[in-house]
């Protein structure tokens, strides 16, 4: 038995939900409002944050938090299908883009965007700032922008194979998408690589994702945009 903490339009939820998936592991979803802090979350990550995974299919009772050592976790017991390259090198560049999207995308994106039109409103903190959603919406094109280079010479964002960089970028960016703020039309190779990621079983569960007042951008769950 697997119980995942998660909330739905938290891109490091997003991210573990998409591994599970793409292994195959059988698990449950438990949903939590992070910013209520629920005693439950916080007695299991004293952070209160999501996601954290409670893994009792191996005899006994392992509780793992937040996103990068849950991923890296679910690598080492559960080794196929591999979600990150075969070598030193190649693993490094999916561990770097992963950490890019993390830090640098959720920090120049997600902290302007979801926390505007997601956080503030669920948490009555008034409406959303002009300025923070124009700061948002430059810098995903930035981002978008890089992505195109990227894929301008790969299949995948580390290289030709679908890995956790691809899942992490995915994650993040589904949930921009799901605000409708993503220009596709601007971006061809990024359109079209996240075409091929939506179209996998393993996104199926996220695109089936809505929160109560905010509902998807139209072609959200839309395969085909």
């Amino acid at each position: 038995m697997r119980i995942l903490h998660f909330w739905p339009l938290d891109p490091f939820s997003r991210q573990v939900r998409l591994a599970l998936e793409e292994k195959s592991l059988r698990h449950d979803l438990q949903l939590e409002v992070p910013w209520e802090r629920p005693d439950d979350l916080v007695s299991l990550n004293p952070a209160g944050t999501t996601p954290v995974l409670i893994d009792e299919s191996g005899g006994g009772r392992r509780v793992i938090v937040e996103s990068r050592a849950i991923l890296e976790y679910l690598e080492e017991t559960t080794p196929t299908p591999c979600l990150l390259p075969g070598g030193p090198a190649e693993r490094a560049e999916a561990r770097r883009l992963v950490d890019w999207f993390d830090r640098k995308y959720d920090g120049e994106v997600n902290a302007y965007l979801l926390h505007e039109k997601l956080e503030k409103r669920a948490q009555g903190l008034g409406s959303p700032d002009p300025a923070a959603l124009r700061a948002g919406r430059d810098h995903l094109r930035w981002h978008l922008d890089y992505m195109a280079w990227l894929l301008e010479s790969r299949d995948g964002l580390a290289g030709p194979r679908y890995t956790l960089a691809d899942i992490a970028a995915a994650a993040h960016l589904s949930c921009a998408d799901y605000l409708g703020d993503v220009p596709w039309d601007a971006f061809e190779p990024v359109k079209h690589w996240y075409q091929r990621v939506k179209c996998r079983p393993a996104f199926r569960g996220l695109l089936t994702d809505k929160l109560p007042g905010t509902p998807p951008s139209a072609h959200y769950a839309d395969l085909d945009f």
